[in-house]
């Protein structure tokens, strides 16, 4: 038993001094696909069943931290084409044409597991842990396929996708399951209605980013909340209006009429309102403290966001 120990202590040791020995560890002895070499074979291994976590209804602990990035030189190649494409590749992952996947780049980072800019060699070799992870060729390089993977993860956790799925919209809850924030938790004082237990949660969220983030700290509009339970009637006039709500279908039927979705001031670039849907104006909040912030740790208190808004967030915790 005692040689048995030592050996597998000799073993971790191994791999973890070791590079591409660690690589070929974590994806179960699958030697990695050079980017530089795209007619390689992927490795065929079972994805893994792309199902939302089970909602939480109190904040969960820390997790442990992210790796630190590592030094990965056999995805050198790969970086330099994440590099390259972070802030030119044109694709309609989301819906619309856009330039650049800088906007997601902290929620793909917390997604797989490190903390590495997108041009790291480090990034890619995690990219490519997560492909082998679900399926995808394992070659560490963002691309459409990749950050559609990426996307479906994130919207299957968001439990009024799975509610509106199929064409039936959740029913607004009674007036008396509604709770009104403070007035200094909406932004410039709006009124706010959201459902009680997700406003005890937005608020263990607010306190634990003002304990950690010194810029939520110093500028408490911040992660106010400018939109949160909206009638669904109400809303739809508004939007039929104003023409500033997309599609019918989001019109009719917006998450925010379950009262657990919330949009949170992020700051706004010159110019655009802090809902602007514009790209200039998503990117620069993406790249805020505070969402960075909110990328790594809205989990842990029971939030799932919508990537492409980077405002837009929902509680898990109870059904819509």
């Amino acid at each position: 038993m005692i040689w048995r120990i030592a050996a597998a202590v000799i073993a971790l040791a191994l791999v973890y001094a070791a590079g591409e020995s660690a690589w070929r560890a974590l994806t179960r002895h699958a030697a990695p696909v050079p980017a530089s070499s795209p007619s390689a074979p992927a490795v065929a291994l079972n994805p893994s069943p792309l199902n939302p976590s089970p909602p939480n209804q109190t904040p969960l602990p820390a997790s442990a931290a992210p790796a630190p990035c590592p030094s990965a030189p056999a995805f050198a190649a790969a970086a330099r084409q994440n590099a390259a494409s972070l802030e030119t590749a044109v694709w309609s992952v989301f819906g619309r044409p856009e330039t650049g996947w800088e906007i997601y780049e902290p929620l793909v980072a917390h997604e797989i597991g490190v903390v590495c800019a997108a041009q790291a060699d480090g990034f890619a070799q995690a990219l490519a842990i997560w492909q082998n992870a679900h399926g995808l060729p394992l070659t560490g390089v963002m691309d459409a396929p990749t950050l559609k993977a990426l996307n479906l993860v994130w919207l299957r956790r968001r439990p009024f996708v799975a509610a509106s799925g199929h064409g039936v919209c959740p029913p607004p809850p009674a007036p008396d399951h509604l709770a009104w924030a403070a007035r200094d938790e909406g932004y410039s004082g709006k009124p706010i209605q959201l459902r009680p237990a997700a406003l005890a949660a937005y608020r263990a969220l607010v306190a634990a980013a003002r304990a950690e983030v010194p810029a939520a700290a110093a500028d408490r509009r911040l992660l106010t909340v400018f939109s949160g339970y909206r009638d669904p009637v109400s809303d739809a006039a508004n939007c039929a209006r104003d023409g500033n709500c997309g599609t019918t279908a989001k019109a009719n039927c917006s998450a925010h009429r379950t009262g657990l979705a919330m949009d949170v001031y992020l700051g706004a670039a010159p110019g655009y309102p802090p809902e602007s849907s514009a790209d200039p104006n998503r990117l620069y909040q993406s790249r805020s403290a505070a969402y960075r912030w909110l990328a790594a740790n809205a989990e842990r208190f029971g939030f799932a966001g919508y990537p492409f808004e980077p405002w837009h967030w929902e509680w898990t915790g109870e059904a819509p």
